[in-house]
Protein backbone atom coordinates (compact mmCIF):
# COMPACT_ATOMS: atom_id res chain seq x y z
CA UNK A 1 0.00 0.00 0.00
CA UNK A 2 1.24 3.37 -1.13
CA UNK A 3 0.49 6.85 0.53
CA UNK A 4 1.71 10.31 -0.64
CA UNK A 5 1.88 12.99 1.83
CA UNK A 6 2.00 16.65 0.62
CA UNK A 7 3.23 19.37 2.20
CA UNK A 8 4.32 23.00 0.71
CA UNK A 9 6.99 23.50 2.75
CA UNK A 10 9.30 21.83 4.91
CA UNK A 11 11.47 22.54 7.73
CA UNK A 12 12.54 20.70 10.96
CA UNK A 13 11.08 22.90 13.50
CA UNK A 14 7.66 23.18 12.17
CA UNK A 15 4.45 21.49 13.93
CA UNK A 16 3.01 20.46 11.21
CA UNK A 17 6.32 18.98 9.57
CA UNK A 18 6.24 17.31 13.35
CA UNK A 19 2.77 16.07 12.95
CA UNK A 20 3.16 14.49 9.22
CA UNK A 21 6.47 12.94 10.33
CA UNK A 22 4.57 10.93 13.36
CA UNK A 23 1.80 10.08 11.16
CA UNK A 24 3.82 8.74 8.31
CA UNK A 25 6.06 6.40 11.31
CA UNK A 26 2.47 5.49 12.54
CA UNK A 27 0.90 4.57 8.78
CA UNK A 28 4.55 2.88 8.68
CA UNK A 29 4.03 0.31 11.26
CA UNK A 30 0.55 0.10 9.75
CA UNK A 31 2.03 -1.76 6.63
CA UNK A 32 2.20 1.40 4.60
CA UNK A 33 5.10 2.70 2.29
CA UNK A 34 4.58 6.76 2.35
CA UNK A 35 6.27 9.21 0.02
CA UNK A 36 6.29 12.60 1.29
CA UNK A 37 6.96 15.36 -1.10
CA UNK A 38 7.49 19.53 -0.05
CA UNK A 39 7.30 22.18 -2.63
CA UNK A 40 10.10 23.81 -0.63
CA UNK A 41 12.82 22.88 1.63
CA UNK A 42 14.37 24.67 4.29
CA UNK A 43 17.36 22.79 6.50
CA UNK A 44 18.56 19.20 6.05
CA UNK A 45 15.68 16.90 4.70
CA UNK A 46 14.05 14.94 7.63
CA UNK A 47 15.81 11.41 8.40
CA UNK A 48 13.19 8.51 8.06
CA UNK A 49 13.28 4.90 8.22
CA UNK A 50 13.16 2.45 5.23
CA UNK A 51 9.59 2.64 4.08
CA UNK A 52 9.03 6.42 4.42
CA UNK A 53 10.54 8.37 1.49
CA UNK A 54 10.98 12.26 1.16
CA UNK A 55 10.91 13.98 -1.77
CA UNK A 56 11.89 17.58 -2.83
CA UNK A 57 9.55 18.15 -5.87
CA UNK A 58 10.14 22.40 -6.26
CA UNK A 59 7.70 24.04 -8.15
CA UNK A 60 8.31 26.72 -10.71
CA UNK A 61 7.18 30.49 -10.42
CA UNK A 62 8.46 33.53 -8.77
CA UNK A 63 6.02 34.42 -6.07
CA UNK A 64 5.17 30.89 -3.54
CA UNK A 65 1.70 30.84 -4.82
CA UNK A 66 2.77 30.16 -7.97
CA UNK A 67 5.17 27.80 -7.25
CA UNK A 68 2.25 25.89 -5.10
CA UNK A 69 0.04 26.09 -7.76
CA UNK A 70 2.90 24.55 -9.91
CA UNK A 71 3.82 21.72 -6.92
CA UNK A 72 0.20 21.23 -7.49
CA UNK A 73 0.63 19.73 -10.64
CA UNK A 74 3.67 18.06 -10.32
CA UNK A 75 2.14 16.16 -7.58
CA UNK A 76 -0.93 15.10 -9.92
CA UNK A 77 1.73 13.87 -12.50
CA UNK A 78 3.50 11.98 -9.46
CA UNK A 79 0.08 10.46 -8.69
CA UNK A 80 -0.48 9.24 -12.04
CA UNK A 81 2.82 7.90 -12.44
CA UNK A 82 3.57 6.25 -9.56
CA UNK A 83 -0.23 4.97 -8.12
CA UNK A 84 -1.07 6.00 -4.78
CA UNK A 85 -3.86 4.63 -2.75
CA UNK A 86 -4.65 7.75 -1.46
CA UNK A 87 -2.95 11.37 -0.85
CA UNK A 88 -2.65 13.22 1.99
CA UNK A 89 -2.22 16.89 1.96
CA UNK A 90 -0.83 18.95 4.83
CA UNK A 91 -1.43 21.77 3.04
CA UNK A 92 -4.33 22.64 1.12
CA UNK A 93 -4.57 22.02 -2.81
CA UNK A 94 -6.21 20.19 -5.32
CA UNK A 95 -6.63 16.50 -5.69
CA UNK A 96 -6.28 14.99 -2.10
CA UNK A 97 -8.13 12.56 -0.27
CA UNK A 98 -7.93 13.19 3.03
CA UNK A 99 -6.58 16.74 4.83
CA UNK A 100 -4.77 17.72 7.83
CA UNK A 101 -6.62 20.79 8.31
CA UNK A 102 -3.44 23.10 10.26
CA UNK A 103 -4.25 26.22 8.06
CA UNK A 104 -6.80 29.15 9.53
CA UNK A 105 -10.08 29.23 7.23
CA UNK A 106 -8.78 31.39 4.31
CA UNK A 107 -12.22 32.82 3.39
CA UNK A 108 -12.72 34.06 6.71
CA UNK A 109 -8.53 35.56 7.00
CA UNK A 110 -9.32 37.39 3.29
CA UNK A 111 -13.01 39.12 4.57
CA UNK A 112 -10.49 41.58 6.19
CA UNK A 113 -8.76 42.11 3.61
CA UNK A 114 -8.76 45.32 1.19
CA UNK A 115 -10.78 44.60 -2.32
CA UNK A 116 -7.57 44.99 -3.89
CA UNK A 117 -6.12 42.02 -2.27
CA UNK A 118 -9.19 39.73 -2.80
CA UNK A 119 -8.55 40.68 -6.41
CA UNK A 120 -4.45 39.32 -6.57
CA UNK A 121 -3.62 36.06 -7.99
CA UNK A 122 -2.36 35.25 -4.49
CA UNK A 123 -5.50 35.22 -3.28
CA UNK A 124 -7.49 33.83 -5.72
CA UNK A 125 -4.97 30.46 -5.69
CA UNK A 126 -5.56 30.08 -2.52
CA UNK A 127 -9.41 30.44 -2.35
CA UNK A 128 -9.55 27.80 -5.34
CA UNK A 129 -7.14 25.30 -3.52
CA UNK A 130 -9.00 26.03 -0.47
CA UNK A 131 -12.37 25.55 -2.24
CA UNK A 132 -11.15 22.04 -4.17
CA UNK A 133 -11.34 20.88 -0.15
CA UNK A 134 -13.81 22.47 1.33
CA UNK A 135 -17.06 22.86 -1.12
CA UNK A 136 -20.20 21.00 -0.38
CA UNK A 137 -20.06 18.41 -3.48
CA UNK A 138 -16.42 17.21 -2.67
CA UNK A 139 -15.44 13.77 -0.86
CA UNK A 140 -12.12 15.12 0.59
CA UNK A 141 -11.64 13.64 4.23
CA UNK A 142 -10.88 16.36 6.64
CA UNK A 143 -8.95 16.02 9.33
CA UNK A 144 -9.92 18.69 12.00
CA UNK A 145 -7.71 19.77 14.90
CA UNK A 146 -9.37 22.68 15.68
CA UNK A 147 -13.18 22.98 17.04
CA UNK A 148 -12.90 27.11 16.14
CA UNK A 149 -11.72 27.01 12.28
CA UNK A 150 -14.42 24.05 11.76
CA UNK A 151 -16.93 26.18 12.37
CA UNK A 152 -15.58 28.60 10.37
CA UNK A 153 -14.89 26.45 7.73
CA UNK A 154 -18.50 24.90 7.83
CA UNK A 155 -19.73 28.84 7.57
CA UNK A 156 -17.85 29.60 4.58
CA UNK A 157 -18.09 26.53 2.51
CA UNK A 158 -21.35 24.21 4.17
CA UNK A 159 -19.31 21.42 4.65
CA UNK A 160 -20.83 18.56 5.72
CA UNK A 161 -20.38 17.20 8.79
CA UNK A 162 -19.58 13.37 8.17
CA UNK A 163 -16.58 14.81 5.99
CA UNK A 164 -14.61 15.43 9.30
CA UNK A 165 -12.85 13.96 12.08
CA UNK A 166 -12.17 15.90 14.95
CA UNK A 167 -8.54 14.97 16.43
CA UNK A 168 -7.35 16.00 20.03
CA UNK A 169 -4.25 17.90 20.09
CA UNK A 170 -0.78 15.78 19.99
CA UNK A 171 1.78 15.93 21.84
CA UNK A 172 4.87 13.78 21.30
CA UNK A 173 6.67 12.22 24.22
CA UNK A 174 10.17 13.93 23.16
CA UNK A 175 8.72 17.32 24.07
CA UNK A 176 7.26 16.49 27.19
CA UNK A 177 9.04 17.21 30.71
CA UNK A 178 11.29 13.84 31.99
CA UNK A 179 11.77 12.96 35.66
CA UNK A 180 14.02 15.56 36.64
CA UNK A 181 13.09 18.50 35.19
CA UNK A 182 13.72 20.84 37.68
CA UNK A 183 17.19 20.01 37.33
CA UNK A 184 16.72 20.74 33.73
CA UNK A 185 15.34 24.07 34.12
CA UNK A 186 18.56 25.02 36.54
CA UNK A 187 20.69 23.70 33.83
CA UNK A 188 19.07 25.95 31.40
CA UNK A 189 19.23 29.19 33.63
CA UNK A 190 22.53 28.58 34.20
CA UNK A 191 23.56 28.79 30.29
CA UNK A 192 21.58 31.34 29.98
CA UNK A 193 22.82 33.01 33.07
CA UNK A 194 19.21 33.83 34.11
CA UNK A 195 19.83 34.66 37.78
CA UNK A 196 17.01 31.78 40.15
CA UNK A 197 15.19 34.48 41.02
CA UNK A 198 14.29 36.40 37.89
CA UNK A 199 10.90 34.96 35.97
CA UNK A 200 11.10 33.88 32.85
CA UNK A 201 8.26 34.52 30.28
CA UNK A 202 8.92 31.52 27.14
CA UNK A 203 7.72 32.16 23.73
CA UNK A 204 8.36 29.30 21.26
CA UNK A 205 7.38 29.21 17.74
CA UNK A 206 8.50 30.15 14.15
CA UNK A 207 7.20 33.20 12.58
CA UNK A 208 7.54 35.74 14.64
CA UNK A 209 5.12 38.28 12.76
CA UNK A 210 2.51 35.59 13.18
CA UNK A 211 3.22 34.79 16.95
CA UNK A 212 2.96 38.27 18.15
CA UNK A 213 6.73 38.76 19.31
CA UNK A 214 5.79 42.42 18.51
CA UNK A 215 3.24 42.27 20.91
CA UNK A 216 5.20 40.74 23.47
CA UNK A 217 8.18 43.22 23.45
CA UNK A 218 4.99 46.42 23.93
CA UNK A 219 3.90 44.35 26.88
CA UNK A 220 7.32 43.94 28.13
CA UNK A 221 7.93 47.47 27.66
CA UNK A 222 4.61 48.66 29.61
CA UNK A 223 5.60 46.09 33.12
CA UNK A 224 6.88 48.39 35.91
CA UNK A 225 10.85 49.38 35.17
CA UNK A 226 11.43 47.09 38.95
CA UNK A 227 9.04 44.08 38.02
CA UNK A 228 10.58 44.39 34.52
CA UNK A 229 14.37 44.43 35.40
CA UNK A 230 14.11 40.82 36.83
CA UNK A 231 11.63 39.52 34.43
CA UNK A 232 13.26 38.02 30.95
CA UNK A 233 11.46 37.04 27.89
CA UNK A 234 12.88 33.57 26.06
CA UNK A 235 11.99 33.74 22.39
CA UNK A 236 12.55 30.31 20.87
CA UNK A 237 12.37 29.68 17.04
CA UNK A 238 13.11 30.71 13.47
CA UNK A 239 12.62 34.31 12.08
CA UNK A 240 14.83 37.23 10.92
CA UNK A 241 16.66 37.17 14.47
CA UNK A 242 18.66 40.86 13.90
CA UNK A 243 15.36 42.43 13.18
CA UNK A 244 13.75 41.36 15.66
CA UNK A 245 16.68 42.49 18.52
CA UNK A 246 16.49 45.46 16.59
CA UNK A 247 12.68 46.01 17.16
CA UNK A 248 13.44 44.75 21.18
CA UNK A 249 16.48 47.57 21.27
CA UNK A 250 13.98 49.99 19.33
CA UNK A 251 11.11 49.11 22.40
CA UNK A 252 13.43 49.44 25.03
CA UNK A 253 13.85 46.03 26.66
CA UNK A 254 16.85 44.52 24.61
CA UNK A 255 18.11 43.94 27.48
CA UNK A 256 15.69 41.49 28.97
CA UNK A 257 15.36 39.96 25.64
CA UNK A 258 17.00 36.56 24.53
CA UNK A 259 16.15 35.02 21.26
CA UNK A 260 17.27 31.67 20.67
CA UNK A 261 16.80 30.96 17.38
CA UNK A 262 15.36 27.32 16.57
CA UNK A 263 16.13 24.57 19.05
CA UNK A 264 15.41 20.77 19.53
CA UNK A 265 15.45 21.16 23.41
CA UNK A 266 12.18 22.61 23.91
CA UNK A 267 11.24 20.37 27.58
CA UNK A 268 14.39 22.16 28.75
CA UNK A 269 13.00 25.87 28.11
CA UNK A 270 9.46 24.72 29.59
CA UNK A 271 10.89 23.28 32.85
CA UNK A 272 12.93 27.10 33.04
CA UNK A 273 10.26 28.78 32.26
CA UNK A 274 7.24 30.71 34.91
CA UNK A 275 4.88 31.65 32.25
CA UNK A 276 4.24 30.86 29.05
CA UNK A 277 3.30 33.11 26.04
CA UNK A 278 1.40 33.12 23.06
CA UNK A 279 0.18 36.24 21.95
CA UNK A 280 -0.85 35.36 17.99
CA UNK A 281 -2.17 37.43 15.91
CA UNK A 282 -3.49 33.99 14.26
CA UNK A 283 -3.43 30.61 14.97
CA UNK A 284 -5.33 27.97 13.93
CA UNK A 285 -4.33 25.77 17.24
CA UNK A 286 -1.07 26.49 19.27
CA UNK A 287 0.11 22.60 19.65
CA UNK A 288 2.58 24.33 21.63
CA UNK A 289 0.00 25.16 23.90
CA UNK A 290 -0.73 22.03 24.67
CA UNK A 291 3.14 21.25 25.46
CA UNK A 292 3.23 23.91 27.82
CA UNK A 293 -0.24 22.61 29.39
CA UNK A 294 1.63 19.10 29.90
CA UNK A 295 4.36 21.07 31.85
CA UNK A 296 1.95 23.14 33.91
CA UNK A 297 3.20 26.49 33.29
CA UNK A 298 0.50 29.23 33.47
CA UNK A 299 -0.40 30.41 29.99
CA UNK A 300 -0.86 33.40 28.53
CA UNK A 301 -2.53 33.25 24.82
CA UNK A 302 -4.76 35.25 22.69
CA UNK A 303 -8.36 33.21 22.15
CA UNK A 304 -7.49 33.27 18.19
CA UNK A 305 -5.58 30.21 18.96
CA UNK A 306 -7.76 27.65 18.73
CA UNK A 307 -6.12 25.68 21.85
CA UNK A 308 -6.79 28.83 23.45
CA UNK A 309 -10.11 26.47 24.28
CA UNK A 310 -7.70 24.27 26.74
CA UNK A 311 -6.32 26.67 28.83
CA UNK A 312 -9.74 28.19 29.13
CA UNK A 313 -11.38 24.86 29.95
CA UNK A 314 -7.99 24.07 32.30
CA UNK A 315 -8.34 27.38 34.13
CA UNK A 316 -4.92 27.50 33.64
CA UNK A 317 -4.23 30.46 32.70
CA UNK A 318 -5.32 33.68 30.86
CA UNK A 319 -6.63 34.64 27.15
CA UNK A 320 -6.87 37.76 25.73
CA UNK A 321 -10.05 38.76 24.07
CA UNK A 322 -10.95 39.83 20.30
CA UNK A 323 -10.63 42.33 19.10
CA UNK A 324 -6.98 41.98 20.54
CA UNK A 325 -6.31 45.15 22.72
CA UNK A 326 -2.26 45.70 23.80
CA UNK A 327 -3.32 47.26 26.90
CA UNK A 328 -5.21 43.97 28.10
CA UNK A 329 -2.34 41.80 27.12
CA UNK A 330 -0.11 44.12 28.89
CA UNK A 331 -2.20 43.92 32.46
CA UNK A 332 -2.76 40.64 32.18
CA UNK A 333 1.63 39.97 31.92
CA UNK A 334 1.19 42.48 34.77
CA UNK A 335 -0.88 40.16 36.67
CA UNK A 336 0.31 36.81 35.76
CA UNK A 337 4.54 38.04 36.68
CA UNK A 338 3.11 39.75 40.17
CA UNK A 339 0.82 36.37 41.44
CA UNK A 340 2.81 33.58 42.25
CA UNK A 341 -0.03 32.42 44.19
CA UNK A 342 -1.95 32.24 40.92
CA UNK A 343 0.69 31.00 39.39
CA UNK A 344 0.79 28.16 41.80
CA UNK A 345 -2.85 27.49 41.12
CA UNK A 346 -2.76 27.85 37.50
CA UNK A 347 -0.05 25.06 37.15
CA UNK A 348 -2.40 22.93 39.56
CA UNK A 349 -5.14 23.24 37.32
CA UNK A 350 -3.06 22.64 33.81
CA UNK A 351 -1.88 19.08 36.12
CA UNK A 352 -5.57 18.16 36.93
CA UNK A 353 -6.74 18.89 33.35
CA UNK A 354 -3.99 16.71 31.50
CA UNK A 355 -4.63 13.90 33.54
CA UNK A 356 -7.99 13.62 33.03
CA UNK A 357 -8.15 14.76 29.09
CA UNK A 358 -6.77 12.99 26.15
CA UNK A 359 -4.58 15.94 24.33
CA UNK A 360 -2.04 13.18 23.21
CA UNK A 361 -3.45 10.85 20.25
CA UNK A 362 -3.42 12.89 17.08
CA UNK A 363 -1.44 11.10 15.11
CA UNK A 364 -2.73 7.74 16.60
CA UNK A 365 -6.33 8.46 15.35
CA UNK A 366 -5.18 10.45 12.07
CA UNK A 367 -3.08 7.25 10.98
CA UNK A 368 -5.75 5.22 11.80
CA UNK A 369 -8.52 7.50 9.48
CA UNK A 370 -6.30 7.61 6.68
CA UNK A 371 -5.10 3.60 6.78
CA UNK A 372 -9.03 3.08 6.95
CA UNK A 373 -9.57 5.66 3.49
CA UNK A 374 -6.65 3.17 1.94
CA UNK A 375 -8.64 0.08 2.53
CA UNK A 376 -11.89 1.33 1.44
CA UNK A 377 -10.69 2.20 -2.03
CA UNK A 378 -10.76 -0.19 -4.82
Amino acid sequence: MKLLFTMFKYFPYGGLQRDALRIANLCLKAGAEIDICAARLQGDPPVTPEGINFCHLPGKGLSHHAQYLSFAERVQEKVVKDGYQVVVGFNRMPGLDLYFAADPCYAETVKGKSLLYRFTSRCRTLKAFELEVFASEKETVILSISEVQRALFQSNYKTSDKRFVNLPPGVPADRLLPPGSAELGAQLRKELKIGVDELVVLMVGSGFKRKGVDRALNAFKALPNELLQKSRLLVVGDDNLDDYRKMARRVGVFEQVIFTGGRTDIPRFLAAADIFLHPAYQENTGGVLIEALAAALPILVTSVCGYSVHVQRAAAGKVVSEPFLQNELDMMLNDMLTSAEERALWSENARNYVEKTDLFSLAEIAAETIMQVALSKP
